[in-house]
């Protein structure tokens, strides 16, 4: 049976099972704070902005936009500086500090009364994101022991994969019914069941003692973190240009009621749990490989999304797709950084979900200037292409990298070690 982080107590089968259950429910309340305000983004709208909205409806939903962006802004300052000044801490510990911050910045989005108010609750809601990701990553993959490092990765991102399945229509529905306030501390109380959950069930598991602040932020000296970070904060921008306004592009470019909304909200989340874990399963046998895949799949369904929106059949297809492609690259990504950050594994394990929370607020900020220009909801799905595009370039250069250091003989990160490749004769 596996060990606990110290090697001193043999963990049951069931007791893992639970713990790691206990990190995908914190990733289930994430995905629900992340989310839920794509598909209430008009009632957001109509509630902080209500004179915008009675006279511009479509700017109105563009700055209400901007509440996505604050929180994926809060992931993007929170997930590095946390992870690296706390690296040393016990995780368990660590990781219910930060579900203490999620309970209680949630709660703020929920009660504070103004539009400012609610976009600077929103920031800091999002400060402990990537850094909970990122903790629970490690403690995830440490309980599945060897060779099976995506696999604990996709574990815990499950939770916000199956988030959109269950978690985010659901509440997306109680905030139609009765006030996206009221959606908000449905997302709080999750939080603090996850508290209780994860002090129960996840073992105690040392941080690093050697670790400091300044030999964590030494991964920021790496071309190749820079590079990796870059694919996910623009390439993942893709899925946000069009997760963002989903609600306005099923409304207005399908035609179906806004009912239909958290439907079309259980596809896309039906698409990023099936990606997540297909992504999880096959980085494990290629991290290279499987970033093409997905990526060549995201494109393709951006395309078949812009031409066939108009249809049912094409929206369902396009944002299932566009779920799953997307899914299947965070944790291929996250373990690319793991790799190419070295000593660096609690920065590394964070920054992923700063980098793609980049992509998020830029997919949702290009998609809200387009609209704003009056160039339709279709507009943001194109933004999306041109992302996933500059993702695939971004892709093909850091394993030209790779491939150019092998030729001379030098070390390439492989899984968590860095092994010595030696000229072929």
């Amino acid at each position: 049976m596996p060990l606990t982080a110290d090697g001193s107590t043999q963990l049951s089968s069931t007791r893992i099972r639970l713990a790691l259950l206990a990190l995908a429910l914190g990733g289930f309340g994430i995905g629900a704070t992340e989310f839920v305000a794509m598909g209430l983004l008009p009632n957001l709208a109509a509630d902080l902005l209500p004179g915008l909205y009675a006279s511009a409806p479509d700017a109105a939903n563009a700055q209400a936009g901007w509440l996505i962006s604050a929180y994926a802004l809060g992931v993007v300052a929170g997930a590095p500086t946390i992870a690296a000044a706390a690296a040393r801490w016990p995780r368990k510990q660590l990781l219910l500090g930060l579900l203490t911050a999620f309970t209680l910045g949630t709660i703020a989005s929920a009660l504070l009364p103004t539009f400012e108010t609610v976009l600077a609750a929103r920031f800091v809601a999002g400060l402990p994101h990537g850094a909970y990701f990122g903790i629970a990553s490690l403690v995830a993959a440490h309980l599945m022991g060897p060779g099976k490092r995506a696999r604990g990765i996709a574990i815990v991102l499950s939770g916000l994969t199956i988030s959109n399945v269950i978690g985010v229509p659901t509440i997306t529905w109680i905030g139609q019914m009765s006030g996206w306030r009221v959606a908000y501390l449905v997302v709080a109380a999750i939080f603090a069941f996850t508290f209780v959950a994860v002090a129960v069930f996840v073992p105690f598991q040392a941080g690093n003692p050697k670790a400091t602040m300044r030999a964590e932020l030494r991964a920021f000296r790496q071309l190749q973190v820079w590079i990796t970070l870059s694919i996910g904060a623009i390439g993942f921008g893709g899925l946000f240009a069009v997760y963002t306004y989903v609600a306005p592009l099923v409304i207005e470019i399908t035609g179906l009621a806004a009912t239909a909304v958290p439907l079309i909200l259980v596809v896309v989340g039906l698409g990023m749990t099936a990606g997540n874990f297909a992504g999880g399963a096959l980085a494990d046998w290629s991290v290279r490989r499987t970033m093409y895949i997905a990526f060549a799949v995201l494109i393709i369904a951006l395309v078949a999304l812009s031409l066939s929106a108009q249809y049912l059949a094409g929206l369902l297809v396009g944002v299932f797709l566009i779920g799953a492609a997307a899914s299947a690259l965070s944790p291929t990504i996250q373990a690319r950084l793991m790799d190419v950050a070295h000593e660096s594994q609690s920065l590394a394990a964070a920054l992923n979900h700063s980098a793609l929370n980049v992509g998020n607020a830029l997919g949702a900020a290009l998609g809200g200037v387009a609209i704003a220009a009056g160039l339709g909801y279709l507009a943001p799905v194109w933004i999306g292409v041109g992302l996933s595009a500059l993702g695939v370039l971004l892709t093909l250069l850091t394993f030209s990298i790779d491939r150019r250091r092998r030729q001379h003989g030098q070390h390439v990160p492989y899984g968590t070690q860095l092994i010595p490749v030696v000229h072929p004769r």
